[in-house]
């Protein structure tokens, strides 16, 4: 057998992602080294859990949610929030029903620990929200953090320590045990604080993290979490909250998982523990990690709205309760108004939401794409009829809209913007902007003749075609009137009158090439009857296809029909609106015989 060779000729069997021999098609595709220096980057390490049984689970109920905002979030932006800003971030969270905000770091100076004494002082906190404030090992501060919560309601202490191998060799210079000492020292120290600053109208609670978890051994994050419940001494009525944090993303969420599902099993006292995790996005995946934490035991999610937080960010609350919400699930998060959540967000962290994002972006519920648009289209075109053969609203039967996991609706949002024309556009998106503005259903064939004015519009100029310049455009080539009075013939008024034998003779008061004009014809039907007229002045036309609908409900409701004509040799549609279904009609063959002779 032949050794594959690299077309630079070195040996190199060609291998997959996870290093099993993989066949070749073309040798000359084997992609080469890139001269980077990847050498110096360590793998992360698998866990040893042959057994594990989370991938076999699903997430039928939310979790509970801890938004970081006011602290971590907070602390990586390029200005921080101002005192106004922060209180408007924190009424907004808890307008979407979030029950567990981190609200700062209030040791780290006077402005999060006045922030931190207003919104206790102030009543902006509901009874059965609990604040959370983070705080260091170290005696000072934790007296300094305990002393912020004075008169509060429902209060957690946050209390963490770095764990890892490189911590603790290079920042502390400490041993396993003497890092353990800091977690232990620190616990004890939260609770005699507490006891002796905190009033009985304070329902006080505590949250350790062992931080930089995804660098730490499994078996010392697990031995510093068990001496620090040692000392807090959970029980019924008494629980701790472990939060295992990737203070940065270092591996697969798999692994993540893994980690995860071996400190749940492993935890001596985990009736007790409310296992927290608490995600950041340094390799891009950050709302798997989570999730698949969730999966594999997790009792709580940390993160921030979009995903704010140091470098990457934290994990974003807003994508991961909406894939809940999207799921089915109740995420218990009120997300129906997610401009609002967006603009107030920017508002206070001074930074823009990028257009793509997940369920918020300006831009994730529009389709330029012709194939998708003409999907959406027929996607609603189906909802409106399964509903109606069930007796039903389009919001009481299950979702299925192509392109759209949920509906845009349920966030606030428009269906104006879910298609947008320019030129990757088809027939579908034009055929639904003119549908969903103007309420006028396109025949198939009409739909391609006019997006063909419409694609050459938007070669021309390039760019976005709004909905407004669309039904302008649709306007001046169908639709003559006495504003735009374009063509050879203007429609004044008809009578139509049917003899025994069921003839129709119509008789039609007109303007043709600038003059008034009786035209008369006979024919088994109006437009019938009308073409014969039109064989008095020349013009040879006749029927290919015709469809009406009515535009609306009710007495006064207008009727719009389509015709497809061959006129002199072209074949042309032309439509016609009118409250008279015959004067539509009518309309419609103007229309196409006006567009013939432009």
């Amino acid at each position: 057998m032949t050794t594959p060779v690299n077309p630079a000729g070195a040996v190199n069997p060609a291998e997959s992602a996870v290093g099993r021999p993989t066949p070749l098609t073309n040798a000359t595709q084997l992609q080469k080294p890139s001269g980077m220096p990847a050498h110096k980057y360590r793998g992360y390490e698998a866990v040893d859990i042959a057994d594990r049984t989370w991938p076999d689970n699903r997430i039928t109920v939310a979790p509970r949610w801890l938004s970081t905002d006011l602290r971590d979030g907070n602390q990586a932006l390029i200005d921080p929030m101002s005192p106004a800003r922060k209180r408007e971030m924190f009424d907004l969270l808890v307008r979407m029903g979030y029950k567990e905000i981190e609200v700062g770091f209030p040791s780290s100076g006077e402005t999060d620990f006045a922030f931190v004494r207003s919104i206790i002082e102030e009543g902006a906190i509901p009874e059965d929200v609990t604040i959370s404030v983070l705080t260091q090992a170290r005696e000072e501060l934790i007296e300094r953090t305990v002393e912020s919560l004075v008169g509060a309601r429902r209060a957690t202490v946050h209390l963490y320590n770095a764990t890892a191998p490189t911590f603790r060799r290079v920042v502390f210079r400490g041993s396993k045990e003497q890092v353990k000492q800091i977690a232990v020292d620190g616990t004890r120290l939260v609770m005699e604080y507490a006891e002796k600053i905190l009033g009985p109208e304070t329902i006080f609670g505590y949250q350790y993290s062992p931080e930089i978890f995804t660098d730490t051994e499994l078996d010392f994050a697990l031995e510093v979490c068990e001496a620090v419940c040692d000392v807090w001494q959970p029980e019924e009525g008494r629980e701790i909250i472990l939060n295992l944090p990737a203070t940065v993303e270092r591996s697969t969420p798999s692994t993540h998982a893994d980690r995860f599902e071996w400190m749940s099993r492993n935890l001596s006292r985990r009736e007790f523990v409310c296992l927290s995790v608490h995600p950041h996005n340094d390799r891009g995946t950050a709302v798997a990690a989570a999730e698949l934490a969730i999966m594999a035991g997790a009792d709580r999610i940390e993160g921030c709205l979009f995903g704010q937080g140091e470098r990457t960010g934290n994990v974003d609350l807003v994508t991961l309760g909406m894939n809940l919400f999207s799921q089915g699930v109740d995420p218990q998060i009120d997300f129906s108004q997610i401009d609002e959540i967006r603009r107030t967000s920017e508002y206070c962290n001074q930074m823009e939401i990028h257009p793509r994002h997940p369920y918020a972006g300006d831009l994730v519920y529009t389709a330029f794409s012709g194939s998708h648009q003409d999907a959406i289209k027929k996607g609603f075109d189906a909802m409106e009829k399964d509903a109606a053969a069930q007796g039903k609203t389009v919001d009481e039967i299950e979702w299925a809209v192509p392109y759209l996991p949920i509906d845009p609706k349920d966030v606030g949002r428009s269906y104006e913007a879910v298609i947008r024309v320019n030129s990757q556009s088809g027939k579908g998106g034009i055929a639904y902007v003119l549908k969903n503005d103007h309420k006028l259903d396109l025949p198939r064939r009409m739909q391609i003749e006019f997006s063909r004015i419409i694609q050459a519009k938007t070669d021309a100029e390039g760019g976005e075609v709004t909905p407004t310049q669309i039904w302008s455009t649709f306007q001046d080539e169908y639709l003559p009137n006495a504003e735009n009075a374009w063509g050879r013939i203007q429609l004044r008024s008809g009578q139509t009158t049917t003899d025994t034998d069921g003839t129709d003779t119509l008789t039609v008061e007109a303007t043709v090439d600038g003059a008034d004009t009786v035209l008369t014809g006979s024919g088994n039907g109006p437009i019938s009857a009308f073409f014969e007229a039109l064989q008095a002045i020349g013009i040879d036309a006749r029927l290919l296809d015709y469809t009406e609908h009515t535009m609306s409900e009710g007495a006064s409701a207008q009727a719009a029909s389509y015709i497809e004509c061959a006129i002199d040799g072209k074949v042309l549609w032309g439509i016609g609106i009118d409250a008279n279904t015959t004067r539509a009609s009518l309309k419609a063959v103007v229309s196409a015989v006006n567009r013939a002779s432009r």
